[in-house]
Formats: C-alpha cells, structure tokens, sequence
C-alpha cells in the first residue's frame, strides 16, 4: 500500500475490529468442531471459550470506540 494518504486512527481502528471479529468467529468454529468430534477435553473447551469472551470484550470497547456520541 504506497498511497499518499496516511490512513486515520479511525480507519485503524475499523480494521483491528475486524481481525477481531475474524478471530472470534474461528475460535467459535473451533469450539463447535472440538465439541462435534467428542474428543475434546472439557478443559481445552473451557480455555477456548476464555479466550473467545476475552476478544467479544475487546470487540465491544472498540466498537464503542468507532461509534459516534449520538445526543438525543
């Protein structure tokens, strides 16, 4: 990417959102395939989910980050 133009913190923001939100559906994947298979200790389905809160936390700070202050 050679543009002129550096992006904003917005538009940084909006891609880290994204990553997130990628990553969440693939732990969500994860956990579903290990508990279809039966073979999964309830241990590592435990750290899985840990972890897939953990990233719906982060996005929902930055979602509220991107979102404009709306006064009613």
């Amino acid at each position: 990417m050679n543009s002129s133009t550096p992006m904003n913190q917005l538009d940084v923001l909006r891609i880290e959102l994204e990553v997130l939100r990628r990553e969440h559906r693939d732990l969500d994947e994860a956990i579903h395939a290990l508990q279809d298979t039966g073979k999964a200790d309830m241990l590592t389905i435990k750290r899985l989910k840990k972890q897939k809160l953990a990233l719906k936390d982060k996005i929902a700070v930055l979602e509220d980050r991107t979102t404009p202050d709306i006064i009613a």
